[in-house]
């Protein structure tokens, strides 16, 4: 499964769940994203031949991150540009989520390991700027509302 979370047309958020599989290479992300999100599986003996990756100057206009969550259970909040919240959702161990647009915030439901991977370099507090979000019990976890982008 593959779940896209939007505002307005504006894609806030992809969530891919621990239960996805496909052949192949699958990418879930237009080329255009600054953060690029792939699947991978494949059989025994497949070669990927080796390579290195060319100099390529890119510009970065906004931090987008992927957490890929390893143990535990996390609940996100999602917010559009507005800082206005939209809904939430829970990611479970092996969900990966890419963080695209808008605000989050999160919720730890069961003790956590997670790794997070996003652009670099890190430059402290003008990388974010930190908003007042909602109450636990305000909490509106995601329904139907989400939009199925593939059902696997």
């Amino acid at each position: 499964m593959i779940r896209e979370i939007k505002s307005e047309n504006i894609l806030i958020a992809m969530i891919v769940s621990h239960k996805f599989q496909a052949s192949g290479i699958h990418f879930f992300t237009p080329g255009d994203f600054s953060q690029q999100l792939a699947y991978m599986r494949h059989p025994v003996g497949k070669i990927i031949p080796p390579h290195v990756h060319n100099p390529v100057k890119r510009e970065v206009q906004y931090t987008q991150e992927v957490l890929l969550i390893k143990k535990g259970k996390l609940r996100v909040d999602f917010y559009n540009e507005s800082q206005q919240y939209l809904e939430s959702y829970i990611l479970e161990a092996g969900d990966v989520i890419l963080l695209i647009a808008g605000g989050h915030g999160f919720e730890v439901l069961e003790e956590i390991e997670m790794f997070e991977v996003k652009q670099g370099p890190y430059v402290g507090d003008l990388d974010k700027t930190r908003f007042v979000g909602i109450q636990t019990e305000q909490a509106q976890l995601a329904d139907d509302r989400l939009l199925l982008v593939n059902n696997q």
